[in-house]
C-alpha cells in the first residue's frame, strides 16, 4: 500500500532483481511496489500514487516498449527503463518514446537508486515562490512552481526530460547550450554516451511546440541548441 514517501513502481520479471531493487530503494526511503507484469503495472499506475516507474522492457506478458508508450500517453510520471537491449538503436527508440533515463543490464542497484533520486529531484525541483514567466510576447508561458507550460494558450503535455530541456534553454534565452551541458542540466549528472540522446528529446519537444517548434528551439550547427525567443520584460 502506498505511503507518504515518494513511491516507486518496479516492473521487472526477474524475481531476484525485483527484490534487490526493492531493498535498495526502500533503504533510500522510498515506498516500493513490485510486479513482473506489464498489465499489472498499467493497472497500478492508472490507480494513482505512483511517482516513478522503473520499467524492464523484457516482460513476459506485454512488450515493455508498449507499456512505456502507454505510460507516456496516460500521464507525466517519470519512467526509468531497465533493459538487456544494449544496441544504440534500442536505447534511442526508448528515449524517443519518452523514457526519462535508461540503464542497461547488468547494472549496479546503487546506480539505479541514484538515478531514481536524480529524476525525482528534477521533478520536484521548482521553487514554490517562483511565478509564471512569459516569452516571445506572451506566446510561451512557463510556471515552474506548478510545473506547467503553454504555447499560444495551449497547454504543453511534456515529459520530465522535455520539461527539463525547455526550462534549461529558457533560463538564458539566446545562449547556446552544448548537448553535454544539456545532459548535465536535464539529468542532473554526467554520463558518457547520453549527449546524442538529447537530439531525440529536442525532436519530441519541437513536435509538441507545433509548427513553430524549430524556430523556438533552434539548432546551432556543430554546437548545440538555444531558445529562439526572448523573455518578456
Amino acid at each position: 500500500m502506498w505511503g507518504m514517501a515518494q513511491n516507486v513502481l518496479v516492473v521487472e520479471d526477474d524475481k531476484e532483481i525485483r527484490e534487490v531493487l526493492r531493498r535498495y530503494l526502500e533503504r533510500a526511503g522510498y515506498g516500493v511496489t513490485t510486479t513482473p507484469s506489464g498489465a499489472e503495472a498499467l493497472r497500478l499506475s492508472a490507480a494513482g500514487g505512483v511517482d516513478l516507474v522503473v520499467l524492464d522492457l523484457g516482460l513476459p506478458d506485454l512488450d515493455g516498449v508498449d507499456v512505456l508508450r502507454t505510460l507516456r500517453e496516460e500521464g507525466r510520471m517519470p519512467v526509468l527503463v531497465l533493459t538487456a537491449r544494449t544496441a544504440v538503436e534500442d536505447r534511442i527508440h526508448g528515449l524517443r518514446l519518452g523514457a526519462d533515463d535508461y540503464v542497461t543490464k547488468p547494472f549496479s542497484p546503487m546506480e539505479v537508486t541514484l538515478r531514481v533520486q536524480a529524476v525525482l529531484n528534477r521533478a520536484r525541483g521548482a521553487s514554490p515562490d517562483s511565478g509564471p514567466v512569459t516569452y516571445g510576447g506572451g506566446r510561451l508561458r512557463i510556471d515552474e512552481a506548478r510545473h506547467e507550460a503553454s504555447l499560444d494558450g495551449r497547454p504543453l503535455d511534456l515529459t520530465l526530460t522535455e520539461w527539463g530541456l525547455l526550462t534549461a534553454l529558457t533560463s538564458v534565452p539566446g545562449r547556446v547550450y552544448s548537448r553535454y551541458e544539456l545532459v548535465n542540466r536535464v539529468r542532473g549528472y554526467e554520463f558518457a554516451g547520453y549527449d546524442r540522446s538529447i537530439d531525440s528529446h529536442v525532436k519530441n519537444l519541437r513536435h509538441k511546440l507545433g509548427p513553430s517548434g524549430a524556430r523556438i528551439v533552434q539548432t546551432v550547427v556543430g554546437v548545440g541548441y538555444r531558445m529562439g525567443i526572448d523573455r518578456d520584460r
